[in-house]
């Protein structure tokens, strides 16, 4: 791994904190260039494996276009839609050249065909569990309304695959304090008895910047 891997400490709130220099490591990677690559609809046109990624899964109205856009500082990396379910495929983005994030096609859609959701859920399972190169897949969760069975679901998965994967909850402006960390201790609580789940939970708000630098440099960690 190279020197920008994230060093983290631990408080007594078993909460990350950052050095500066990895805070500003990271802001360097994502300031610097990011493009899209392709659309993946069949496995056969995944990318070459070597290089590490991440994907970002949620349901459709969880926010992943906003999140991804506001980690990038671009405004139209990622397509944002009013209409939930817009993304349907894996886009791959190229970060830096060290690290692919893939954005998946949202879950817990309704206003698409039973056939479209059946080939979307299954290029998901074996994206999921047939590609070395994936390090961790970020679930995004609306702060909200928290954790879902069709996210219960995707934890099962990715357990089953042995798939690490991490929370990170999205509107975190909309939740007020008490409430967000009632949400968080509860979501701990679940994930913490599944072997998949890593233990931190980031809360995020892509409309007012919060918790977006500290997981820029949990990303950048896990460049090669």
């Amino acid at each position: 791994m190279r020197s920008f891997r994230a060093k983290a400490l631990q408080d007594d709130k078993n909460v990350r904190i950052f050095m500066e220099q990895d805070l500003e490591t990271a802001r360097k990677l994502f300031a610097g260039p990011c493009d899209f690559v392709l659309g993946v609809a069949e496995l056969e046109q995944l990318p070459e494996s070597g290089r590490p990624e991440v994907a970002f899964a949620g349901r459709s109205n969880a926010g992943k276009s906003s999140l991804i856009n506001a980690l990038t500082g671009r405004n139209t990396l990622a397509k944002t839609s009013a209409t939930p379910g817009r993304t349907q495929q894996l886009n791959y983005f190229d970060l830096g050249g060290v690290l692919y994030m893939v954005d998946m096609p949202g879950y817990g859609y309704a206003k698409v065909s039973k056939s479209q959701r059946y080939d979307w859920n299954k290029l998901i399972k074996k994206y999921l569990c047939g590609r070395p190169d994936l390090q961790c897949v970020f679930i995004l969760v609306d702060a909200r309304h928290g954790l879902k069975e069709s996210d219960d679901e995707l934890m099962k998965m990715l357990g089953e695959a042995a798939v690490p994967f991490r929370i990170v909850l999205t509107k975190s402006d909309k939740a007020k304090g008490p409430e967000l960390e009632k949400m968080k201790a509860e979501i701990e609580e679940k994930i913490g008895k599944l072997p998949a789940a890593i233990p931190e939970i980031s809360a995020t708000s892509a409309h007012e910047g919060t918790g977006i630098e500290e997981l820029r440099a949990v990303i950048a960690g896990y460049a090669d």
